[in-house]
């Protein structure tokens, strides 16, 4: 990620919708989404977690001009970020497959049940060897979905907020969503990362119940809600969320 730290003098500007735009990085045409944000103090510029758009953050005051220039004049740092991206892969027989921050060796058995088993860091299962990348992904969706209920309700308690309806999301670009009607979404990777990292995107969806934006007082309600550091969280899911993409993107 790249700061631009605000320039003395430059004057607020009021909000106004932002245009989709698009920009070439290694000779491949990306979306380029600027966004203001109302808790931001300079412009930031990074990836989106699969590398499939550039974004760009700015303060209300910001212009947008100034935060296309900025992306374009990176476009050489952002293909080199493209370059740093974790190739996909399947998932075979012997393959390692993360889990709740862990990592699982893929132990196939021909007389084992189809559906995956944990089993003292392996996960077992039998069946097809050819529809083995869908059925671990089947599982995990299944985990996803469990243990996400789970935090769900515990952070709505914590809220005094009445359960939502809950969905998986396979969104290439966002971690969780809060709808106006209250349902959430999860993106159901989380559950390949540690157990600390998918409870704070789930507390922060939460939180959104009740403030609907990113303004002081609702940070202040997710730092209540979360039992964690949320910074640790984040810092996380900056620095290896493009990974939970290599395996089922």
């Amino acid at each position: 990620m790249i700061d631009w730290l605000r320039r003395p003098g430059r004057e607020p500007v009021a909000p106004r919708p932002i245009a989709p735009r698009t920009m070439e990085v290694a000779g491949r045409e990306m979306p380029l989404v600027i966004r203001r944000l109302a808790q931001a103090r300079r412009m930031t510029l990074r990836l989106s977690p699969d590398g499939g758009e550039v974004r760009v953050s700015i303060p209300r005051w910001g212009r947008v001009g100034d935060a296309e220039a900025f992306a374009r004049d990176r476009a050489d740092w952002l293909a080199a970020q493209l370059g740093r991206m974790p190739q996909r892969e399947s998932v075979v027989a012997g393959s390692v497959l993360p889990y709740r921050g862990e990592h699982l060796q893929v132990l196939w058995l021909a007389d084992a049940p189809r559906k995956p088993v944990l089993d003292d860091g392996a996960v077992v299962l039998g069946g097809p060897q050819d529809g083995l990348h869908g059925r671990l992904a089947r599982w995990l969706e299944a985990e996803a979905m469990r243990l996400m209920a789970g935090d769900l309700a515990h952070y709505c308690a914590r809220a005094g907020k009445d359960l939502p309806r809950l969905a998986l999301s396979r969104a290439q670009r966002r971690w969780g969503s809060c709808a106006s009607d209250g349902s959430i979404r999860m993106n159901w990777r989380l559950i390949m990362a540690p157990d600390f990292v998918r409870r704070s995107v789930v507390a922060h969806e939460v939180a959104h119940m009740t403030h609907f934006d990113h303004s002081p007082a609702f940070h202040a309600h997710l730092a209540d809600l979360y039992e964690g550091r949320i910074e640790d969280a984040n810092r996380w899911l900056k620095r290896e969320g493009r990974s939970l993409y290599r395996l089922f993107g």
